[in-house]
């Protein structure tokens, strides 16, 4: 495992200056549960998009790996009993 200071972008914690300047989130309670939901179902949406372009990405790369996991997903669902 390779050190945290070899790293091209090291964390914000480690970064001068914003050790003392908390998050706005940090310090503004949030007492409404429907903004609260709704942070997180933006913060679910971004991830899922972020996570199928990584998908199509990989695809575009891989597409030999990418069509023998068809395959397998296509055979799984022949084969799946109610």
């Amino acid at each position: 495992m390779p050190d945290r200071q070899s790293r091209k972008d090291p964390s914000p914690r480690d970064q001068p200056g914003t050790a003392d300047t908390p998050n706005r989130a940090e310090t503004a309670p949030i007492t409404d549960t429907a903004e609260n939901d709704a942070r997180r179902r933006r913060r679910r949406a971004q991830f899922l998009r972020d996570l199928a372009e990584a998908r199509e990405l990989r695809d575009r790369v891989q597409p030999r790996r990418a069509k023998a996991a068809r395959l397998r997903h296509a055979m799984r669902m022949r084969t799946f009993r109610w």
